[in-house]
């Protein structure tokens, strides 16, 4: 759909009004060849009239959504209509059907992850699905496992608690800031593997700087040499447009309730059918076979509203289109670092090469601590973010993450902050 037409059809629902998910579906149909991104990705007049779908905090601007990214008022709405749904029923509905619409919302995310739904556990989030299987394989002493400091703190935590009880040989790598080409960060890892390594994990997007890795080379790799290849998704799902099963690797974990905006407390892990039965699983589940995954799926009693949430969220993302959400939110960042790259008081920590990020994107000012630049732009210039400080990764600054309700004018505000702070 062109601007003009855009535009036509929202008018008719009213400039002060709050555009709803079957508004956006209905602007958003049309013949096949619409389903592209937006052909202007820098098009305020769409996104202003997208941003309508979100009742926002007046009191800051939001520029950290890597961490949670909340919900359209349409997919809030029927989230709560799940959990009254679910209070109504009670027992009966714990007993007889929540199994099944769980099965059928895994089934919808593994259509939209790539891969099969045999394949794919709904979990709580990117933490319990990693965790799972760092502590679940058979692990023997010398046993080796690589990693990079710009893994997720979670996990590198784990495989230390697995390095104490099993005698596993932790190699942590430190990846390249602003690498050369995709073989420096593949020969990184391949120079770190000998006939003891057991698996390799990779970030698909890091979460400090918003570096995307080209995972499926790394995986190749590794293969190529026998082991195993974990990858942390957590910022990927309905971040970029991807597919597990050209990824090629043995074990995916993701969060649902950063870019795909499912209420907290939904996460995804897919393992390869053939590793299924290697897995120890959280919590024992005898009723199911060895070659099910569901066996690794047993946690008790859940908010299981949160679940059923995930097909609506998978809905609205669809409406908007992967290819049109990336664009737009590669387009923002691009916005935002484009205009403070020269300003010789900051740092950027992402790639200059903007194929290797996408939405997130991390900046710092010299001579000042993370916490108080962090601090700053929430006091001064209501700018709200998170402090990233981490000595081992060398990366000192506030991580930046619009998302798609997020406007130009309000990243003017964050390029006028930050060229005012000083160290």
């Amino acid at each position: 759909m062109d601007k003009r037409s855009f535009l036509k059809h929202s008018s008719l629902i009213g400039l002060g009004s709050m555009l709803s998910f079957s508004a956006i579906g209905k602007m958003l149909e049309g013949p096949e060849e619409d389903t592209a991104p937006d052909p202007e990705s820098s098009d305020e007049d769409f996104w202003a009239n997208i941003r309508k779908g979100y009742k926002l905090k007046p009191d800051y601007i939001n520029l950290e959504n890597g961490y949670y990214c909340i919900q359209p008022q349409e997919i809030l709405e029927k989230y709560m209509e799940h959990v009254r749904e679910v209070n109504l029923q009670g027992a009966y509905y714990m007993r007889t059907v929540q199994f099944d619409n769980k099965k059928t919302a895994a089934t919808k995310l593994a259509e939209l992850a790539g891969c099969s739904v045999e394949e794919l556990i709904i979990t709580r989030n990117t933490t319990e699905s990693l965790d799972m299987i760092i502590s679940g394989m058979d692990w023997q002493a010398g046993d080796e496992a690589i990693m990079a400091e710009q893994d997720y703190g979670a996990m590198l935590d784990m495989f230390k608690q697995v390095g104490k009880r099993f005698g596993v040989v932790n190699k942590v790598l430190s990846l390249p800031a602003d690498p050369k080409n995709d073989e420096e960060i593949v020969q990184l890892y391949a120079s770190a593997i000998t006939p003891k390594t057991k698996l390799l994990m990779v970030c698909h997007i890091v979460n400090i700087t918003g570096q995307i890795l080209p995972v499926r080379k790394i995986c190749d790799m590794a293969h190529s040499k026998n082991v195993q290849v974990m990858v942390d998704g957590a910022h990927a799902i309905a971040h970029i447009k991807f597919s597990i099963a050209d990824l090629h690797c043995d074990y995916y974990g993701a969060s649902l309730h950063k870019w795909l905006s499912v209420p907290l407390g939904a996460g995804m892990l897919y393992v390869k059918q053939e590793h299924i039965p290697k897995v120890w699983p959280l919590f024992a589940d005898s009723s199911k076979t060895d070659n099910d995954v569901a066996r690794l799926n047993h946690t008790g009693t859940i908010p299981v509203a949160t679940d059923l949430t995930i097909s609506d969220a998978i809905d609205f993302y669809l409406k908007i289109g992967p290819e049109r959400k990336e664009a737009r939110l590669r387009y923002l960042q691009n916005y935002w670092t484009g205009k403070v790259h020269t300003m010789r008081h900051l740092t950027l920590f992402t790639p200059a090469d903007h194929k290797r990020s996408c939405a997130i994107a991390t900046v710092g000012v010299k001579g000042m601590k993370p916490a108080d630049m962090a601090s700053a732009l929430l006091k001064q210039f209501k700018i709200y973010t998170v402090a990233i400080d981490n000595d081992k990764a060398a990366v000192h600054g506030c991580r930046i993450t619009p998302n798609i309700y997020t406007t130009t004018a309000e990243l003017d505000a964050l390029v006028d902050a930050l060229g005012q702070i000083r160290g």
